[in-house]
């Protein structure tokens, strides 16, 4: 059985993710063999696996770091909000059904055993596993409830590592008040404290840390800096206030514009065109926000007719409209593609209660709703019937991505598909995907991952400065990453703040057998 280690905060968007792809990148390069855990994840971003299995991003990048391909034990339960009091419950990649926060506690026990199987898989298959909790272990009101935390600490037989994010103030309370709300036996666990986030210095914050080590008796691991030179995926949609931060701090000639959704999915689909040094990418939520960008996108959301309802009462509705009268282009992802549509049907109360619900009629497509959910790994090329905007490229090239969407849309008299799926789900296909409107200008399609397609997006870019005459860029100019090296970064960045020495003394002999690991591995 694996070793284990667990990373719990003292409240959501601390760190947790970003620190146990730090530790997994470490560990692997200690030559130990080591996998991601987190047993309940609640996030609209998410991933669908080689095996066309469904689970949350955070882990995807987790198991990047350790050198290994994401598997959904990784990730057993993943909650997909989709409304104030609702979840899509996916377990083991597989969509359950929707839950209302009571009916999903009272099926705990469950839940409970289906993460304890999915830990045990992984157990018996790697030398460590470390694990990430979430939000808090402190929650009184639902802690009987909490199969993600201490639960799953103690399943593991693991210690903790408490992360309190320092930059939102009042953390040296945060750190007290959870050792305080935690049973005797949980405190225990608690091998030591890191402080992430910080920003100036050190030397101020050292009285406050002699002092907090002598209250809690428990050692400070270690301060870690607020990094910006690290390029490493965000899980949740709090992050998206600092995409948008970071994006428009960078002089841009190509203003593009995301619709932020009350329910957006997966918002790193836009993550490389941040990247791109020429392009500012807005995240908007108001009409009079849009001002007149380059290109809207509509991304995916995980409740597309309730989000549609949402931009046509906000005014955003009619702004992208009219906008695209005038020339502005439209695409939309996914959720994002359906309500470009005329017309969204949802007979079988898939989605909501709302049976028939019109569409922006910017394509001429109609979905229609079912309960079977599509997650497929894609293949796709260009389809001879598509867009001429990407007449620059060739269209026999490969263009990968991933689908996660429940409804069907069909093409009316007026559209064009936009591309011809080749492989779906490692399976030979020859199939549509998606939608071009008659003059060209706005297009949809289901595959999330689109723009990281250099060539794709190296053709998107280059339509869009040709149409503000601006000269076309070269391949070579394109934005790219290197996540070894950025994985290799991060846990250079974690190894030179943090006591190491120590965390190798509270795990057991984890750091022996890493060395005999690494020189067996060397050896081979």
């Amino acid at each position: 059985m694996a070793k284990a280690i667990m990373v719990q905060g003292t409240g959501s968007d601390v760190g947790k993710s970003i620190l146990v792809c730090a530790l997994c990148r470490i560990f692997r390069q200690e030559g130990l063999k080591v996998a991601p855990f987190k047993a309940q994840n609640m996030s609209n971003n998410s991933y669908v696996t080689a095996g066309g299995r469904e689970m949350g991003r955070a882990q995807v990048a987790q198991a990047e770091a350790a050198g290994i391909l994401p598997e959904v034990e990784m990730n057993p339960i993943l909650l997909k909000p989709s409304g104030n009091n609702g979840s899509q419950i996916i377990t083991m990649g597989r969509p359950l059904r929707h839950m209302t926060a009571k009916e999903y506690y009272e099926n705990k026990d469950s839940m409970l055993e289906i993460a304890k199987e999915a830990y045990e898989s992984l157990s018996e298959q790697y030398d460590v596993i470390v694990i990430e909790g979430a939000g808090s272990p402190a929650e009184i009101n639902i802690k009987d409830n909490d199969i993600v935390n201490m639960k799953i600490a103690g399943i593991a037989d693991a210690p903790v590592i408490l992360v309190t994010d320092i930059e939102k103030g009042g953390s040296f309370a945060w750190i007290v008040g959870t050792l305080e709300l935690l049973d005797s036996d949980e405190r225990d666990r608690v091998m030591g404290i890191i402080i992430n986030k910080f920003r100036g210095d050190l030397s101020i914050l050292e009285s406050g840390i002699d002092m907090l080590e002598e209250r809690i008796k428990k050692p400070v691991l270690g301060v870690l800096p607020y990094f910006t030179n690290i390029d490493v995926d965000d899980e949740d949609s709090m992050s998206l206030d600092k995409r948008n931060r970071v994006s428009e701090a960078s002089e841009s000639q190509i203003d593009v514009v995301v619709i932020r959704l009350p329910r957006i999915s997966n918002f790193t689909d836009f993550d490389i065109l941040i990247r791109e040094k020429d392009i500012s990418v807005r995240f908007v939520e108001d009409a009079r926000s849009i001002g007149n960008p380059d290109l809207i996108i509509l991304p995916g959301t995980k409740n597309t007719i309730g989000d549609l309802e949402h931009i046509k009462e906000n005014g955003i509705a009619d702004v992208v409209i009219d906008l695209e009268k005038n020339g502005t282009m439209v695409i939309g992802i996914c959720g994002g593609y359906q309500m470009l549509g005329k017309v969204i049907l949802d007979p079988e109360n898939a989605e909501s209660k709302t049976l028939e619900t019109e569409g922006l009629g910017l394509i001429d497509v109609s979905t229609l709703f079912r309960m079977l959910k599509n997650t497929h790994q894609v293949k796709a090329t260009l389809h001879d019937r598509g867009s001429d905007i990407f007449r620059s490229l060739n269209r026999d090239s490969e263009i990968t991505g991933y689908e996660i969407h429940m409804g069907e849309t069909v093409l009316l008299n007026e559209a064009a598909p936009f591309l011809k799926i080749i492989e779906r789900s490692d399976k030979e296909v020859c199939m549509e995907d998606g939608a071009v409107s008659s003059d060209g200008n706005v297009i949809g399609s289901y595959l999330h991952g689109i723009f990281d397609n250099d060539e794709f997006r190296l053709g998107l870019i280059n339509c869009l400065r040709e149409n503000k005459g601006l000269t076309p860029v070269s391949a070579e100019e394109l934005s790219s990453v290197d996540k070894e090296r950025e994985y290799d970064k991060l846990a250079d960045w974690f190894r030179e703040h943090i006591d190491m020495e120590l965390i190798y003394k509270q795990v057991g002999d984890l750091k022996t057998n890493s060395r005999k690991g690494a020189k067996s591995a060397e050896k081979n």
